[in-house]
């Protein structure tokens, strides 16, 4: 739940004090998001490839958490070897266009270092 954390005569402002900020403040949960929203379905070797440095546990973690925010689907299939893909639901790829701008300009921002 969000807190207003700006005087009366003042608009609102939110405090990042919510339990989506916390997730989404984690490391690789943004990363995930993107990749996801680049290559879905995706299957967890693939995230593995484009997040060399982060532990299987912690990847796994991080889908549990987004998947649990509403942000991202699971689907695991029936076979041998298991399968299990992920999907962005229709909040997180809303979270993934909004999130564009903020990677352009931060990718803008560093070819101008």
């Amino acid at each position: 739940m969000s807190q207003i954390c700006c005087d009366a005569d003042e608009p609102p402002c939110h405090c990042l004090a919510t339990d989506l900020i916390d997730v989404l403040g984690r490391k690789y949960a943004l990363d995930l998001v993107c990749v996801v929203a680049h290559h879905e379905p995706v299957r967890f070797g693939l995230l593995e490839e484009h997040l060399p440095d982060a532990s299987t546990s912690t990847l796994s973690t991080r889908l549990d958490e987004l998947e649990t925010e509403g942000l991202l689907t699971r689907e695991r299939y029936d076979e041998i070897p298991p399968r299990v893909e992920y999907e962005l639901t229709d909040d997180g790829r809303e979270l993934g266009e909004r999130l564009r701008p903020v990677l352009d300009w931060i990718a803008e921002r560093e070819s101008n270092r």
